[in-house]
Protein backbone atom coordinates (compact mmCIF):
# COMPACT_ATOMS: atom_id res chain seq x y z
CA UNK A 1 0.00 0.00 0.00
CA UNK A 2 1.65 3.59 -0.99
CA UNK A 3 -0.53 5.28 1.78
CA UNK A 4 -1.23 3.09 5.03
CA UNK A 5 -3.96 3.48 6.39
CA UNK A 6 -5.30 3.44 9.75
CA UNK A 7 -7.58 0.35 10.65
CA UNK A 8 -10.04 0.29 13.56
CA UNK A 9 -8.36 -2.32 16.18
CA UNK A 10 -11.12 -5.24 15.16
CA UNK A 11 -10.27 -4.99 11.38
CA UNK A 12 -6.54 -4.60 12.76
CA UNK A 13 -6.64 -7.49 14.71
CA UNK A 14 -8.55 -9.48 11.90
CA UNK A 15 -5.73 -8.87 9.66
CA UNK A 16 -3.35 -10.12 11.74
CA UNK A 17 -5.32 -13.14 12.54
CA UNK A 18 -5.29 -13.70 8.59
CA UNK A 19 -1.23 -13.43 8.90
CA UNK A 20 -0.94 -16.00 11.65
CA UNK A 21 -3.32 -18.56 10.08
CA UNK A 22 -0.86 -17.77 6.46
CA UNK A 23 1.93 -18.66 8.54
CA UNK A 24 0.92 -21.75 10.38
CA UNK A 25 -0.66 -22.76 7.43
CA UNK A 26 2.37 -22.83 5.38
CA UNK A 27 4.52 -24.05 7.83
CA UNK A 28 2.55 -26.94 8.69
CA UNK A 29 2.74 -27.61 4.36
CA UNK A 30 6.59 -26.86 5.08
CA UNK A 31 7.05 -29.30 8.10
CA UNK A 32 5.11 -31.97 6.39
CA UNK A 33 6.72 -32.68 3.39
CA UNK A 34 9.75 -32.44 5.00
CA UNK A 35 8.98 -35.00 6.98
CA UNK A 36 7.64 -37.11 4.15
CA UNK A 37 11.01 -36.55 2.43
CA UNK A 38 12.81 -37.94 5.60
CA UNK A 39 10.11 -40.42 5.91
CA UNK A 40 11.31 -41.52 2.04
CA UNK A 41 14.58 -42.07 3.01
CA UNK A 42 15.68 -45.68 3.39
CA UNK A 43 17.66 -46.68 6.77
CA UNK A 44 19.96 -48.94 8.24
CA UNK A 45 18.62 -51.99 9.43
CA UNK A 46 17.15 -51.16 12.90
CA UNK A 47 15.04 -53.51 15.32
CA UNK A 48 11.92 -53.41 13.42
CA UNK A 49 11.66 -55.52 10.56
CA UNK A 50 11.53 -53.90 6.88
CA UNK A 51 7.97 -54.58 6.44
CA UNK A 52 6.77 -53.40 9.35
CA UNK A 53 8.81 -49.83 9.22
CA UNK A 54 7.11 -49.82 5.85
CA UNK A 55 4.03 -50.10 6.75
CA UNK A 56 4.67 -47.58 9.94
CA UNK A 57 6.05 -44.90 6.64
CA UNK A 58 3.82 -45.09 4.62
CA UNK A 59 1.11 -44.51 7.43
CA UNK A 60 2.85 -41.66 8.42
CA UNK A 61 3.02 -40.53 4.54
CA UNK A 62 -0.61 -40.71 4.12
CA UNK A 63 -1.06 -38.66 7.69
CA UNK A 64 1.53 -36.40 6.58
CA UNK A 65 -0.47 -35.71 2.79
CA UNK A 66 -3.34 -35.17 4.66
CA UNK A 67 -1.83 -32.70 6.84
CA UNK A 68 -1.17 -30.78 3.65
CA UNK A 69 -3.88 -31.44 2.06
CA UNK A 70 -5.94 -30.04 5.24
CA UNK A 71 -3.22 -26.59 5.30
CA UNK A 72 -4.22 -26.14 1.60
CA UNK A 73 -7.76 -26.45 1.88
CA UNK A 74 -7.30 -23.40 5.10
CA UNK A 75 -5.22 -21.76 2.55
CA UNK A 76 -8.23 -21.06 0.01
CA UNK A 77 -10.60 -20.54 3.10
CA UNK A 78 -8.08 -18.07 3.95
CA UNK A 79 -8.14 -16.39 0.24
CA UNK A 80 -11.90 -16.45 0.37
CA UNK A 81 -11.98 -14.63 3.61
CA UNK A 82 -9.38 -12.46 2.71
CA UNK A 83 -11.59 -11.79 -0.66
CA UNK A 84 -14.77 -11.27 1.58
CA UNK A 85 -13.06 -8.41 3.48
CA UNK A 86 -11.78 -6.74 0.88
CA UNK A 87 -15.23 -6.64 -0.24
CA UNK A 88 -16.88 -5.60 2.44
CA UNK A 89 -14.20 -3.24 4.05
CA UNK A 90 -12.43 -1.77 0.66
CA UNK A 91 -14.79 1.48 0.76
CA UNK A 92 -12.75 4.21 -1.13
CA UNK A 93 -13.36 1.72 -3.81
CA UNK A 94 -16.37 1.36 -3.32
CA UNK A 95 -17.55 5.14 -3.12
CA UNK A 96 -15.71 5.41 -6.14
CA UNK A 97 -17.52 2.92 -8.19
CA UNK A 98 -20.62 4.67 -6.64
CA UNK A 99 -19.54 7.92 -7.60
CA UNK A 100 -18.72 6.96 -11.12
CA UNK A 101 -22.24 5.40 -11.70
CA UNK A 102 -23.48 8.35 -9.89
CA UNK A 103 -22.15 10.46 -13.00
CA UNK A 104 -22.67 8.46 -15.61
CA UNK A 105 -26.51 8.57 -14.66
CA UNK A 106 -26.44 12.36 -13.91
CA UNK A 107 -24.82 12.68 -17.61
CA UNK A 108 -27.63 10.20 -19.11
CA UNK A 109 -30.19 12.71 -17.24
CA UNK A 110 -29.05 15.81 -18.47
CA UNK A 111 -29.05 14.41 -22.47
CA UNK A 112 -32.48 12.89 -21.18
CA UNK A 113 -33.57 16.25 -20.00
CA UNK A 114 -32.24 17.98 -23.41
CA UNK A 115 -34.03 16.00 -25.51
CA UNK A 116 -37.43 16.13 -23.62
CA UNK A 117 -36.70 20.05 -23.98
CA UNK A 118 -35.57 19.93 -28.00
CA UNK A 119 -39.28 17.57 -28.27
CA UNK A 120 -41.46 19.72 -25.81
CA UNK A 121 -40.03 22.88 -28.09
CA UNK A 122 -41.15 21.02 -31.47
CA UNK A 123 -44.48 19.60 -30.12
CA UNK A 124 -45.14 23.36 -28.94
CA UNK A 125 -44.21 24.67 -32.51
CA UNK A 126 -46.03 22.01 -34.03
CA UNK A 127 -49.46 22.88 -31.56
CA UNK A 128 -49.11 26.89 -32.00
CA UNK A 129 -49.00 25.81 -36.06
CA UNK A 130 -52.21 23.50 -35.91
CA UNK A 131 -54.16 25.98 -33.34
CA UNK A 132 -53.45 29.16 -35.74
CA UNK A 133 -54.29 26.49 -38.60
CA UNK A 134 -57.48 25.45 -37.13
CA UNK A 135 -58.69 29.44 -35.78
CA UNK A 136 -58.25 30.33 -38.97
CA UNK A 137 -60.19 27.77 -41.21
CA UNK A 138 -63.54 28.46 -41.94
CA UNK A 139 -64.40 24.85 -41.12
CA UNK A 140 -64.83 25.70 -36.95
Amino acid sequence: MAAQRVLPQSKESLLQNYNKRLKDDIKSILDNFTEIIKTAKIEDETQVSRATQAEQDHYEMHVRAANIVRAGESLMKLVSDLKQFLILNDFPSVNDAISLQNQHLRSLQEECDKKLTSLRDEIAIDLYELEEEYYSSRYK
